[in-house]
C-alpha cells in the first residue's frame, strides 16, 4: 500500500492510502465509502419494499415519493413512452449520488494521519466515470431504440459538418456533468476541513467553530440534495437528446 498528499489544512499533512492492482491506482477511501453508498442505497431499497402496503406509511411512504418525484424528472425532459425506461436507472442514480454526497458530512475519518473515509463524489475520478456512464447508456440506448441508422442520422441534423460539433459537444457534456458534481462537493469538504482543522485549535477555537461549521453543514446537505438532482435531471436530459424523436 501506498500513500499520497490529500491535504494540509492548517499546515497539518493528511495522507491517502491507495493500493496498486495490476498498474491500476485505487483510492482505499473511495473504495470504502463507494461500498458504503452502494449498500445504504441497496438498505433503503429493501427495507421500503419488504412489506409492501396497500397504504403505505414510513419507508415505504418515503421510497414512493421519492420514484414519483424521480417519475417527474423524466416527464420534464421527455415523453413518458420513451423515459419509462429510464425510471430505474434515474431513481438509482438520485439516491446514490444523494447518499455519498452525504458520506462526507458527519464525519472524515482520519487515523494517523490517513485518510479512511470521505464523500466519494468529492473525487473527479468518481464523478467522471458517473458521467460516463451516463453518456455511454444514452448512447447504447440511442441505438437500442431508433437503431444505427437513426442514431447516425442525428449527427448529420441539421446539416453534415454539425457532426464534428456534436462529437466535440459528447466529450464537453462528460466533462462539465462530472467536473460539476465533483467541484461542489470537494469544495465542501475542503471549507469544512479548514473549520474542524484549522479554526478548532484549542478551547476557545473550537467554540469558535462550532457555529460556522454547524451552518456550513446545513449549507453542504442543501448543496449535496441540489447537486443529486441535477446531476440526475441532466443525465435524462443527455439521455432524452439521444432517443427523442423531437429533439
Amino acid at each position: 500500500m501506498n500513500y499520497e498528499l490529500y491535504a494540509a489544512p492548517g499546515g497539518k499533512e493528511i495522507y491517502a492510502p491507495v493500493i496498486d492492482v495490476f498498474g491500476i491506482t485505487f483510492d482505499v477511501a473511495n473504495l470504502i465509502t463507494i461500498t458504503a453508498s452502494s449498500a445504504i442505497v441497496f438498505l433503503i431499497a429493501f427495507v421500503a419494499t419488504r412489506k409492501i402496503a396497500f397504504k403505505p406509511t414510513g419507508m415505504q411512504n418515503f421510497f414512493e415519493w421519492v420514484i414519483t418525484f424521480v417519475k417527474g424528472i423524466i416527464k420534464n425532459t421527455m415523453d413518458w413512452k420513451t423515459g419509462g425506461h429510464f425510471h430505474l436507472f434515474a431513481l438509482t442514480l438520485l439516491m446514490y449520488i444523494f447518499v455519498s454526497n452525504m458520506l462526507g458530512l458527519p464525519l472524515m475519518i482520519v487515523y494517523d494521519d490517513y485518510l479512511y473515509w470521505k464523500a466519494p463524489t468529492a473525487d473527479p475520478i468518481v464523478t467522471l466515470t458517473l458521467a460516463t456512464m451516463v453518456m455511454g447508456m444514452s448512447h447504447y440506448y440511442a441505438v437500442k431504440l431508433k437503431g444505427f441508422g437513426g442514431y447516425f442520422k442525428g449527427y448529420g441534423k441539421p446539416v453534415a459538418f454539425m457532426a464534428i460539433f456534436k462529437i466535440i459537444e459528447e466529450f464537453t457534456s462528460t466533462l462539465t456533468l462530472g467536473l460539476r458534481l465533483y467541484g461542489n462537493i470537494y469544495g465542501g469538504e475542503k471549507l469544512l476541513e479548514l473549520l474542524v482543522m484549522g479554526l478548532a485549535t484549542g478551547t476557545v477555537g473550537t467554540l469558535a467553530a462550532i457555529l460556522p461549521t454547524m451552518v456550513w453543514l446545513g449549507f453542504k446537505m442543501f448543496v449535496g440534495t441540489i447537486q443529486a438532482f441535477i446531476f440526475t435531471l441532466l443525465a435524462m436530459v443527455y439521455m432524452a437528446h439521444k432517443v427523442a424523436d423531437d429533439h
